[in-house]
């Protein structure tokens, strides 16, 4: 969010998972230091499962992996599908999923913080590209 702002965007962002299994919980310790350590704050965010609001809500839907791609577009509704990508869409050079750091260990999560950081920097630059 804050690189969308420092870009000239006035986004909502949000996290939802595919299932409820996490619901209500906070995110993991790991994660929490990697933000953190990026300056970025997760304290206030909790899991929530995806509901069907969002696809009419959000101009995008971003999955992880293409499990999480294929699960979406079950869910969504007629229309919503073309507004579901893969994230790794818009990382240049980076191909597949984006891979789980949760049995990992602390390397893990900085090496898909840089993804997620590389890849947001992709996204940003197709939104002004889409903007102009």
């Amino acid at each position: 969010m804050h690189k969308a702002r420092a870009a000239g965007f006035d986004l909502e962002v949000d996290s939802a998972a595919i299932s409820n299994e996490e619901r209500g919980n906070p995110p993991d310790r790991r994660s929490v230091a990697e933000a953190r350590r990026r300056g970025i704050e997760m304290h206030a965010h909790a899991a929530r499962q995806i509901r069907k609001a969002d696809f009419a809500h959000f101009d995008l839907v971003i999955g992880m992996t293409a499990q999480h791609c294929a699960a979406l577009r079950r869910l969504a509704p007629e229309g919503a599908a073309d507004r579901i990508h893969l994230f790794t869409e818009f990382a240049d050079g980076i191909e597949g999923d984006v891979p789980d750091p949760w049995y990992g260990g602390e390397q893990d999560f900085i090496e898909v913080f840089d993804l997620i950081d590389h890849g947001v920097d992709g996204l940003l630059a197709k939104l002004q590209a889409d903007a102009r």
